[in-house]
């Protein structure tokens, strides 16, 4: 995988991952003289980045003028948030939190658009009239003219960082153990899977100077749920198994792209 700077969502490096090991056996097939039946995708000219002049779309900036920050409008109402396991503040907290890791010291700002109930228009169309967005073509809508909602900074649910060490509940920073990182961090990038005691204690205490047993693994696990809190079922006990990690609507895990297993 490539070393690209900054933070993924677990989910997308894991997709990348997959891709690469796909790419992989497709190249080995065609060294053993074997045949990819895969479609080459056309080549495509280079898209234009700057429109004509007096066409909507990204124009030159002016030599006195400087770019200071870029503004992104989502047009989604909380009804199609919540199908997807997720709510509007909670999105607005992963980007901005994506962006600050991406870039350290960056500042960000968010606001949910609030519009009258029913009121006409695409979501994304609604959105750009309630916060202003001078590129909006036509006269602005008075009926829409509504102050937005500023977006609380505290992150609901639980993050998970894996590259930083760190976790937070509701947005404050659990006090977790070394063991107790490890053994959730091992749970998670093994989240497709039930990891049995015996290999818990070989890969987390393998050359450690502690003496451990099943009843340690026992020990960590349940001190590490009554951190997780409302969300300690997030690790379960499989019976007669061992333990696994189950995704969670409010549960949160990034990754660096270059950080692999």
């Amino acid at each position: 995988m490539g070393e690209t700077a900054g933070y993924v969502h677990i989910s997308v490096r894991n997709a990348q991952r997959r891709a690469n090991v796909s790419r992989a056996r497709r190249g080995d097939l065609r060294l053993a003289g074997g045949t990819s039946h895969e479609p080459t995708p056309p080549q495509t000219a280079p898209t234009p980045v700057l429109a004509p002049s007096g066409i909507p779309g990204p124009q030159a900036v002016a030599r006195e003028n400087e770019a200071r920050g870029f503004v992104i409008y989502v047009g989604m109402d909380e009804l199609m948030a919540s199908a997807a396991g997720t709510s509007l503040t909670r999105l607005a907290n992963e980007l901005r939190h994506y962006v600050e890791s991406l870039v350290p010291g960056a500042e960000s700002h968010a606001a949910v658009a609030l519009a009258p109930a029913g009121a006409a228009g695409r979501d994304l169309e609604v959105v750009r009239q309630v916060l202003g967005d001078p590129t909006v073509q036509g006269a602005a809508r008075p009926d829409l003219a509504q102050a937005p909602a500023p977006v609380s900074t505290r992150q609901p649910g639980v993050l998970i960082d894996l590259s930083r060490r760190e976790v937070q509940l509701d947005g404050e920073a659990l006090n977790l153990t070394f063991k107790e990182f490890e053994l959730l961090n091992y749970l998670v990038e093994n989240g497709e899977r039930t990891v049995g005691r015996e290999e818990l204690l070989d890969a987390l205490w393998k050359n450690s100077d502690e003496v451990p047993n099943e009843r340690t693994i026992d020990v960590h696990i349940r001190r590490l749920r009554a951190k997780l809190g409302r969300l300690a079922n997030t690790v379960r006990t499989v019976r007669g198994q061992g333990y696994r990690f189950y995704r969670h609507p409010e549960v949160v895990v990034w990754a660096a792209p270059e950080y692999s297993i």
